[in-house]
């Protein structure tokens, strides 16, 4: 049967424009994206059998083009469109974290970095720089490592805090495995950071490590 005969009150688009994003299921949100079906299967379906195949909806967000576009319904169209979509959530999110300072808003700033690192395969480091007002100046990702490990260098950190004028900045990094407790080389690696950045009057406000759930903050542990 197909969607457009199910009651309206069953109807993913309708149950989203009455209800809400938040009320539908992940099968229910892809079907949207889908827009249609395929032959036997209707959108909802389908969504059921995509996230079956790939195991979860955050999976299929973060397949790459190849492996996405091999399933059933889909194709570069369609992961060109998922692109776009997840591109602009990224820049709302950041646009959100420029709005007031990063301590007015911490849980914009928690949004935004996870946005931003959580779907990388690999550990990857990067900065958050202030101005004196604490107002996002910008991000950039520093370093790129393996699955479980990559190499900060200090001297870099402070060559683009220089660079971007910062006067403070929030240091963060992924764990790919989703665990998001510190490791001890985490914390030194802080602490070098910290020692390195004053000698510039660059104050680390928070280290946050990114992974399943929210954002781990090193500053709220005591660990800073």
């Amino acid at each position: 049967m197909s969607i457009r005969d199910w009651p309206a009150a069953e109807r993913p688009r309708e149950r989203l424009l009455e209800q809400g994003a938040g009320s539908l299921s992940d099968a229910e949100l892809l079907a949207i994206f889908l827009r249609t079906g395929v032959v036997g299967r209707s959108a909802v379906d389908l969504a059921r059998h995509l996230l079956n195949q790939f195991g979860s909806l955050r999976l299929l967000l973060e397949a790459d083009q190849e492996t996405f576009s091999k399933q059933l319904g889909l194709g570069p169209a369609k992961f060109a469109q998922l692109q776009a979509a997840q591109e602009m959530s990224r820049r709302h999110l950041a646009e959100r974290a420029r709005q007031k300072s990063a301590l007015e808003n911490p849980h914009a700033v928690r949004e935004y970095l996870k946005s931003m690192l959580r779907h990388e395969p690999h550990e990857v480091f990067g900065c958050l720089f202030l101005d004196s007002r604490h107002q996002v100046l910008a991000f950039e990702t520093l370093f790129r490592g393996s699955i479980d490990n990559t190499s900060v260098h200090p001297r870099e950190v402070v060559k683009r805090a220089l660079a971007n004028n910062a006067a403070a900045l929030i240091l963060c990094h992924n764990h790919p495995s989703g665990n998001t407790d510190p490791s001890q080389s985490d914390r030194v690696l802080t602490k070098r950071l910290q020692k390195a950045l004053e000698l510039i009057d660059v104050r680390v406000l928070d280290h946050f490590i990114i992974g399943d759930g929210d954002p781990l903050s090193m500053a709220e542990y005591g660990w800073m």
